[in-house]
């Protein structure tokens, strides 16, 4: 199925209001890329929770020359927490001295304290933001997904995802299924027939409820968002931005493009208490893919609830779950391979990229599973349906405008979305 192309015209038009378009015009195209040959690998990591420690590990355990150089966080707590952690597991491989950032421009210092790579690991909201930095600073990049919260971020990402390709950058994502062997082989015979031709597929992650933080009286109202984070949209995306794109993610891959409309449902029925935010606990979404192809997706964290994580892909003459196994034509076929961690494979092919002066860059794929998600949950806020034109070039919903200006103090939590009466912007 051909890959549809979104053109530089189209990105220009789609980012009006971010400014963002002249930088292209304006920065030199220069060797940006770092650490060709034998060099140390210098990594700065920006957002030291529990991903971005164990994605410091993975960046780590990668290649020998990585040395962790640099840190940053909006919580001196939360650095110091990572830094222990790593003191512990890979003392040996830390440089990090005074490097250390603390605040809401911590970024800032990471990228600008001499590394060559920088993992992206903060609350999604500030993704764009601070790769925007990175990128304009020539800096290679690993980034947790999703990438955005609102059509802007998404904008601005492909913005820079573009950017980073004219200058020879390596950016990998945290979609880290495109990097293990049982979902690459089991798409490759996908794609060469296996099924048949594609008809439908659907995917879910039905799991129950995840951690929250009590609040802190001392805290400020944006302290205790921050630091309950998943429970915000302008912060998280909600869940099925947050989590559910891996999914969302794996169809794309399949069917090799995005969808092009969403009709969605969901709500807030479980989870309601205020410590919870202002987030869903469950979406329900059709989507709707180019030649007719309708896929189901489903997420829902509740507890005591059946649970599921996974895709199904249905074809003429057969169905296959990603993951790994086939069901046609009489033959039920299962992956047997190696198995290997996604996280570190991911970690692994960045460096490699950067070794072997070779670029890749994953930034156009998961900003389009992003971009999914949103629309999916735009679609269940609003009741209406949500097409990929409009969140592309029409919408004038900005999320990212929250974080760029952010500053500690009072913060009301937004209202719950009501289908019907929250509109689509």
């Amino acid at each position: 199925m051909a890959q549809p192309e979104i053109t530089r015209r189209e990105f220009l038009k789609a980012s009006a209001g971010i400014a963002v378009s002249s930088a292209l015009a304006s920065l030199p195209i220069e060797a940006f890329a770092h650490a060709y040959g034998s060099d140390r690998i210098r990594v700065g990591l920006i957002g030291c929770g529990g991903r971005g420690t164990g994605a410091a590990i993975d960046i780590i355990d990668a290649d020998p020359s990585v040395e962790l150089y640099a840190m940053g966080d909006v919580f001196e707590d939360r650095l110091n927490a990572s830094l222990q952690v790593l003191e512990q597991e890979r003392k040996d491989r830390l440089n990090v001295g005074n490097r250390k950032f603390v605040g809401l421009d911590a970024y800032k210092g990471v990228i600008s304290s001499g590394v060559d790579v920088v993992l992206l690991c903060t609350p999604p909201a500030f993704r764009p933001i601070h790769f925007r930095e990175a990128v304009q600073a020539g800096k290679h990049v690993f980034m947790e997904k999703p990438v955005a919260v609102c059509p802007a971020g998404a904008r601005l990402m492909f913005e820079m995802g573009e950017l980073a390709s004219q200058k020879g950058l390596c950016v990998v994502a945290g979609t880290q299924r495109r990097h293990e062997p049982n979902y690459q082989e089991t798409i490759r015979r996908i794609h060469e027939g296996a099924i048949g031709t594609i008809v439908a597929a659907a995917c879910y992650w039905n799991q129950g409820g995840l951690w929250h933080v009590e609040r802190d009286p001392k805290w400020s109202d944006v302290e205790w968002q921050l630091r309950n984070w998943l429970y915000f949209t302008w912060l998280s995306g909600d869940h099925i931005v947050e989590q559910h794109i891996h999914n969302i993610d794996v169809i794309n891959w399949v069917l090799g493009t995005h969808p092009i409309r969403a009709l969605g449902m969901g709500g807030r029925q479980a989870r309601t208490d205020p410590k919870f935010g202002h987030i869903y606990d469950h979406f329900a979404v059709e989507f709707e893919y180019p030649n007719g192809i309708r896929v189901l997706s489903m997420c829902r964290q509740i507890d005591n609830c059946a649970n599921f994580v996974g895709e199904r892909v249905y074809g003429s003459e057969g169905f296959a779950i990603p993951s790994g196994m086939i069901v046609a034509r009489g033959i039920t076929w299962r992956y047997e391979g190696e198995r290997i961690s996604g996280y570190k494979a991911e970690q692994r092919a960045l460096v490699r990229a950067i070794r072997e002066g070779k670029p890749i860059n994953e930034t156009r794929a998961v900003t389009e599973s992003t971009l999914a998600a949103i629309m999916g949950r735009m679609s269940a806020y609003t009741g209406k349906e949500v097409t990929w034109d409009f969140v592309l070039k029409e919408s004038r919903l900005n999320l990212l405008e929250r974080a760029e200006k952010l500053e500690f103090g009072p913060m009301p939590v937004d209202e719950v979305a009501i289908p019907g009466k929250t509109p689509l912007i």
